[in-house]
């Protein structure tokens, strides 16, 4: 819940949770480690939007409409989840043969599967987007547990019929490499806090702004086809590791958005965790098969909505 914080003050929160439980748990590792905050666990509530903002005119975010997953819904409140449990090491020998990263691979094989399931490999008017949130803490030397993400969006637009994957991956690679700069990233957050330091614009009365927010939310959530957000490989202190198995994270359904896919990584497993509001699941068996078909071993597990 991002008042609160991002993806990554919220992994570091759950792991500082865990360590208390852990120690409440076993009074042995109380006494060996006392009741204090890891050493890792950040405290810091820097506004670092701001201390590094530097002002630019260029416009963030993108808003053109991109191509929407639609179905038959699940019953209310209901909401499907199907981890995809893989080894590191398989995968990483996948993405070496496409010579992409993780993350690059795992965004391109998403969209191949809503390519290849929902246009049937066929030319869309539409592009198919992922939005894919950047941590901006490596790029401005922060430790802020305070927002500091940026949005990207991968994106593949089918023009023609009959794109091969080996096509896709490059094209959402590249989408992906032209963005994730420090200077474009930068353009990205200044954008935001421009606005924000805008005089005239706090002057607004705030039923007008919650209008307009509401209108520019409207019109960016369906400027991507999905979100793919990527937790990163999660690391916990020697003592605790014998007592946690493994991690996994989740993201709940937005507008425009019915499925949506999250990635985390713990010791030599990979989850990757796609959840939607979706009955059908044609766009997960697609994924999932076209991971086996670069040799990636994949362990599939729900939470039973679609056994029912």
């Amino acid at each position: 819940f991002h008042v609160l914080t991002d993806g990554m003050g919220g992994i570091t929160f759950l792991r500082e949770l865990t360590y208390q439980y852990l120690r409440l748990s076993h009074p042995e590792l109380r006494e060996k480690l006392g009741d204090g905050l890891c050493s890792d666990t950040s405290l810091n509530r820097e506004d670092s939007y701001l201390k590094n903002y530097k002002k630019s005119h260029k416009k963030g975010y993108k808003t053109a409409r991109a191509f929407q997953v639609k179905g038959e819904k699940l019953r209310s409140l209901e909401l499907g989840i199907m981890h995809g449990y893989m080894p590191v090491l398989d995968l990483k020998a996948a993405c070496s043969k496409y010579h992409v990263s993780i993350n690059e691979y795992l965004v391109a094989a998403f969209l191949w599967s809503i390519y290849q399931e929902c246009l049937q490999g066929m030319p869309s008017k539409r592009p198919i987007s992922a939005c894919v949130p950047v941590n901006l803490r490596p790029y401005f030397n922060s430790i802020t547990m305070k927002n500091f993400f940026v949005i990207v969006s991968a994106v593949f637009h089918p023009r023609k019929e009959g794109y091969d994957f080996s096509e896709v991956v490059q094209i959402v690679a590249k989408s992906l490499r032209s963005q994730i700069s420090r200077e474009n990233l930068e353009n990205l957050f200044a954008y935001n806090v421009s606005n924000e330091k805008n005089f005239i614009l706090r002057a607004v009365p705030l039923f007008i702004k919650n209008i307009a927010i509401r209108w520019v939310y409207h019109n960016s959530a369906r400027a991507n086809t999905t979100t793919v957000t990527n937790i990163g490989n999660i690391q916990v202190k020697e003592e605790y590791k014998k007592y946690i198995k493994g991690f996994s994270a989740m993201l709940s359904m937005s507008e425009g958005q019915n499925i949506k896919g999250t990635i985390c990584s713990y010791e030599d497993t990979l989850v990757f965790t796609i959840s939607s509001n979706l009955a059908d699941v044609s766009v997960q068996r697609g994924f999932f098969r076209r991971l086996a078909e670069d040799g990636i071993p994949v362990q599939i597990e729900t939470n039973g909505v679609y056994d029912e």
